[in-house]
């Protein structure tokens, strides 16, 4: 155990040094580090430093840590010695009693007349099950050395969070990420861990955690990365798996090779024009080299995921036969669905939320005719397993018989399996409220689906975000013979415009390296969409679409950011344009938006549901004044009705919660944007627990999604401008040189 000594820096200018030990260009700040200075003084990698300090508090501390690392060793270590001893050290004749011995004649076969002997087991192993058992110890031995490597790190970040941020690990699960930020912040003014600057903002610890996972959400935003597949007799289907997206990752982000230098700078060879021929054929080997490792390796990497799914599913269909009946979130959803500079927690926490109205929507479309049919099959099912039940509580000498508990298990487990597609028949079925309560929380959805909720086609792609269990197992076990396909035919041939992409779409920010633009959220600049902004500060709609962010994912992000990071100063032209021009949109009309979402939301959803001020971006523009009392709209946003989100889990995963800081910050921009009517109907005396504060900040942000998706709407109407009704990828829309790049994929029409 070390010991750590609070680090006192002291800044001072060229002019009060003495001029023998310093040069003479005065005026100069000199950052002086005393003899003791602790560890954490000028950290190089910032953004590992700052990933592990949320995975650190993610993962519940060092203990949590280790302890999970070492049962994943041991889990490994278990799979690969029950695979072997399964195919290798078991006499399966002897065990189903269809070989005879003269011990087991007139006995009951025990499992150790079924296991074999030491020297049988080695015999019956053969050459590929020696070469899975080296390539196994090789990874296992791979996984170690990264555990033990994690592990001095962790115990590193221990210290610092028990002698920098003041936590300790019995505090770390009441500490929400918020708060950990903010002290970060704090520790920042003592430890400089970043020298170039003496205070870091939120949005600077966000680009570091997510640089590379911006660019990924930025690809999906603008179609580069999803990969449609032909699949007959289904249509045309989206496809990411996780390891497709480690394989993205490794390729573009990673891996040695990557675009990107030192691990924050994007190499110089990327950004000129000259060279972009040349490093698009490089960028194909590469992909073509990893895609043969891929496919060589795929064989391995198939049987360890249907072992691993075996293990791990195979109880649980037991216990719960319906369980891959249920419906889960899919890896392409969890990246179309996120907003720039969303914590993984964070976008958990807004998913979470949306399943209850998600799976009520799909439940909806059962199928009348698969209806019929799982009524039947239940009832046979359920006669047949009710019949053999019963017989054997009258003489337990039937489940003796040949089968019979066999019977018994199948017929149980497809009378539940069948369950899941018989609806519930007291359900009320609103297809387009329900969509607009799924829209209120994952905040994005295709512009195409608006007042069609109630049809098959959308019902089939929302099916592809929203996907059975069985269905996402599935993609995860073929992952490893589909991913190698995907990488040499479909990403191989798109490396000019990744390549593009990362010239295009890349800023360098003074003492944070290269970023993602999109990741700026500068709704001003040439990301900002107007569609999705008022008409008083928007240009037409349509036109150059190449640099812009699709369906408001600028703008939605950027709202979303303030709301969890309520301290946060927004870009200035946000603050003097984008809410302003919100704002008078909204006064001009405010009973329209009042009418319009009562249409498609149930009054006790989000309280006395509305559009007033108080449900718009009340902390986004920040010392900006106010309506005057006559312009407000006396329309109150009490607490929402059914959004269960405060909970011991939520409490650490999703901030901000620190009321403290929350009334500090939030309650005098609030006051500061709103009447002080309006604000009081928010944050009144009421209102004077932390839950119903809490509730409320996800109501505001879900009325804010709402309203600007309102604002698209009416701006999409007013100017005549049709979106695309197919969600066809939109990369190549407007608006670059031609002789710049290859196009993607041709320009799709607009109906008229």
């Amino acid at each position: 155990m070390y010991k750590n000594k609070v680090m006192e820096a002291s800044y001072q200018l060229m002019n009060d040094v003495d001029p023998e030990e310093t040069p003479q260009d005065s005026g100069v700040m000199i950052h002086i580090v005393p003899e003791k200075a602790v560890r954490w003084n000028h950290i190089e990698d910032l953004d590992a430093f700052f990933t592990q300090i949320y995975t650190y508090h993610q993962s519940h501390g060092f203990a949590c840590m280790m302890v999970k690392g070492v049962l994943e060793l041991l889990q490994f270590i278990f799979i690969v010695f029950f695979c072997v001893f399964l195919f290798n050290c078991v006499n399966y004749p002897v065990l189903f009693r269809d070989e005879i011995t003269n011990k087991t004649v007139n006995q009951k076969v025990t499992l150790s007349d079924a296991v074999l002997s030491c020297d049988q087991c080695l015999s019956n192993m053969g050459f590929w099950t020696w070469i899975i058992i080296i390539f196994s110890i090789l990874v296992w031995l791979y996984h170690a050395v990264q555990f033990l490597s994690h592990a001095f790190r962790y115990w590193d970040l221990k210290g610092f969070f028990n002698v920098a941020l003041k936590i300790s690990d019995s505090e770390l699960d009441n500490v929400t990420w918020h708060e950990v930020q903010s002290r970060i912040r704090e520790a920042q003014q003592e430890q400089q861990m970043c020298i170039h600057t003496t205070e870091i903002s939120q949005l600077d610890i966000y680009h570091r955690i997510l640089r590379f996972k911006n660019y990924l959400v930025a690809m999906v935003n603008k179609s580069l990365l999803p990969v449609r597949l032909n699949i007959p007799l289904l249509g045309e289907k989206l496809y990411m798996s996780h390891g497709l997206k480690y394989n993205y990752e490794l390729l573009l982000f990673r891996g040695p090779w990557s675009p990107f230098d030192k691990c924050f700078k994007l190499k110089e060879s990327y950004r000129k024009l000259s060279h972009r021929q040349q490093i698009a054929q490089q960028l194909q080997t590469l992909i073509l080299c990893v895609g043969i490792i891929n496919l060589v390796f795929s064989p391995l990497i198939f049987l360890w995921q249907i072992a691993f799914a075996f293990f791990n599913y195979a109880e649980l269909l037991k216990r719960e036969p319906g369980a891959l009946g249920v419906r889960c979130w899919s890896v392409y959803a969890r990246l179309y669905l996120r907003h720039f500079n969303e914590m993984e927690h964070e976008l958990c926490a807004r998913l979470n939320r949306a399943y209850e109205p998600a799976a009520k929507y799909v439940s909806g479309f059962a199928s009348p005719l698969m209806i019929i049919i799982a009524k039947n099959i239940q009832f046979v099912a359920g006669a047949i397993s009710s019949v053999l039940i019963a017989l054997s509580i009258y003489d337990e000498d039937v489940l003796a018989a040949e089968h019979v508990l066999t019977v018994i298990t199948v017929s149980g487990a497809i009378f539940a399996a069948f369950r899941s597609f018989i609806p519930d028949e007291n359900m009320v079925w609103r297809p387009e409220s329900l969509m607009t309560q799924i829209l209120a929380h994952v905040h994005y959805l295709p512009y195409s689906w608006r007042g069609l909720a109630h049809t098959t086609k959308v019902h089939q792609d929302f099916s592809q975000l929203f996907q059975y269990k069985a269905t996402f197992l599935l993609e995860e076990l073929i992952s490893p013979v589909i991913t190698p396909v995907i990488l040499l035919f479909h990403l191989k041939p798109k490396a000019l415009d990744i390549i593009d992409f990362f010239r295009n779409f890349t800023v360098e920010v003074t003492g944070l390296g290269d970023v993602c633009s999109f990741a700026e959220m500068d709704v001003g600049g040439r990301h900002g969409n107007p569609c999705w902004q008022s008409p008083t500060n928007a240009t037409a709609c349509g036109g150059d679409q190449y640099d812009q962010a699709e369906e408001g994912k600028t703008e939605l992000s950027l709202i979303h950011f303030t709301y969890t990071n309520p301290d946060w100063k927004p870009p200035k032209d946000a603050q003097k344009r984008f809410v302003p021009g919100l704002i008078t949109h909204a006064l001009q009309d405010p009973s329209h938006y009042l009418q319009i979402n009562a249409d498609f939301v149930p009054q006790n959803y989000f309280g006395s549901y509305g559009f007033g001020l108080s449900s718009m971006i009340p902390r986004i523009s920040a010392g900006m004044p106010g309506p005057s009392h006559a312009e407000s709209p006396s329309i109150a946003v009490s607490p929402p009705g059914n959004i269960n989100t405060f909970s011991n889990k939520a409490s650490r995963a999703e901030g901000p919660l620190s009321m403290e800081r929350w009334n500090r910050y939030m309650l005098p921009h609030q006051t500061a944007l709103l009447h002080p009517s309006l604000g009081a109907s928010v944050f009144g005396p009421g209102m004077d627990n932390n839950l119903d504060r809490f509730e409320n900040v996800v109501s505001e942000m879900s009325n804010s999604a709402l309203f600007l998706h309102e604002v698209h709407h009416r701006q999409v109407r007013r100017r005549g401008f049709h979106e695309s009704s197919e969600p066809v990828p939109i990369w190549q829309r407007a608006g670059i040189v031609s002789s710049e790049r290859t196009p993607l994929l041709p320009t799709p029409s607009h109906p008229s």
